[in-house]
């Protein structure tokens, strides 16, 4: 696959290895995953970032040149790295400081032999028991005409790239929605499209959920109910969203909670009947609405998972069972015209300050004063 940051990975190897880089690209396993894992870089920082399997690689393959690997022989006999600090040091990386242990435990194998099925090497290697971790040498060994280049010192060079790419989008990326936060009242209509524009089927499922729970919380706060436990304590209440975490990370939590009525709303991106189910399941049945990035209709959406769930489990009342969990679907035209209702309502500027608060804590950005995000206070003590 050749891509716009192809280019850059390239240019690395150039500076390498001069005019074999072509020929060491197209031979390594280890630089073709990493080019499919940078696709994102030259498409803007509302495309989808690749860190945390690149990062594992990272921290590995800098302990292996640390420890003189990259010159000398004997890595074989190295006891290993141990897990804590290469945890640490992922942290340490841009946009790492909130990444997980997945990436060096399981999810970077089973994706490098998505891309490489016939290829029985995996790039990390670990003795569980001891939490020992090393990267596989032969990846980093690329042999052309009789001569053998260890491309270790360009990965990392091509990582740091990739992720300084990213961070200088990222950064025009805030920028933009830092000036338009500031435009006068005549420049709305710039914002308005600038939005819209986030809602989009091709925009990353990360932005996409970040935009989703900012607009709803704007069209939900317009609604009041009145809640009391008693006739004579009832009261106004206005309805507000939460959002119960970081986008994609894989916690097994719901994506907002609506209070004072308890709705559960989840992102997602996938038509796989299963997610769903499996997103119904773990709240026991409880009501659910389900925010998809499509343009697919609604009905066109519960007409499929209904037949994938009549494929599955074959007894109409437990269809039915599941298919009555799913209080709502909110596909991309439904979401449009909510926005619109925000627009209309004036509060496009309150859904645009929450697309820059969340996508600073998502993205792991640090302010210029060197502050998180995320660890402001929040306008609500419960919030």
């Amino acid at each position: 696959m050749i891509h716009p940051f192809t280019e850059t990975i390239l240019a690395v190897l150039e500076n390498h290895f001069g005019d074999s880089a072509k020929t060491v690209f197209d031979l390594s396993p280890m630089l073709g995953y990493i080019n499919q894992k940078t696709r994102s870089a030259n498409r803007g920082s509302k495309s989808r970032s690749s860190f945390a399997n690149l990062y594992a690689l990272y921290v590995l393959i800098e302990d292996y040149i640390q420890q003189g690997f990259d010159k000398n022989s004997g890595y074989d006999k190295y006891p290993g790295a141990d897990f804590t600090p290469l945890l640490k040091r992922i942290r340490e990386l841009p946009f790492g400081q909130k990444l997980q242990n997945h990436a060096l435990n399981n999810r970077a194998n089973d994706e490098f032999h998505k891309y490489y099925p016939d290829d029985d090497r995996r790039p990390i290697l670990r003795k569980v028991d001891l939490q020992k971790y090393w990267i596989n040498e032969s990846l980093l060994q690329v042999e052309v005409s009789g001569r053998r280049y260890n491309i270790a010192h360009s990965v990392l060079d091509i990582i740091r790239e990739y992720a300084e790419t990213k961070r200088q989008s990222f950064e025009q990326f805030i920028t933009d929605c830092e000036l338009l936060k500031k435009a006068p009242e005549r420049q709305d209509d710039s914002l308005i499209v600038f939005i819209r524009s986030l809602i989009a089927p091709e925009r990353d499922a990360r932005l996409f959920e970040i935009v989703s729970y900012s607009v709803l919380r704007s069209f939900y706060a317009e609604d009041i109910i009145y809640i009391g436990s008693t006739a004579q304590s009832v009261s106004p209440e206005r309805l507000r969203l939460y959002k119960t975490g970081r986008t994609n990370a894989n916690d097994g939590g719901i994506d907002f909670v609506m209070k004072p009525l308890g709705r559960f709303f989840q992102v997602t991106e996938t038509l796989d009947v299963k997610k769903y189910f499996l997103d119904i399941d773990k709240i026991e049945r409880y009501p659910i609405s389900f925010v998809v990035k499509t343009n697919m209709s609604i009905s066109d959406i519960r007409d499929r998972l209904e037949a994938g769930a009549r494929e599955q489990y074959a007894v109409d009342s437990v269809v039915r069972k599941y298919m009555d969990s799913i209080e709502e679907i909110i596909n991309i035209p439904v979401l449009l015209s909510i926005f619109e209702e925000v627009v209309k309502s004036g509060h496009v500027h309150d859904v645009l300050d929450e697309i820059i608060r969340w996508s600073k804590i998502e993205f792991n950005y640090m302010d210029s004063n060197g502050s998180d995000p995320g660890s402001v206070a929040d306008e609500d003590e419960d919030e």
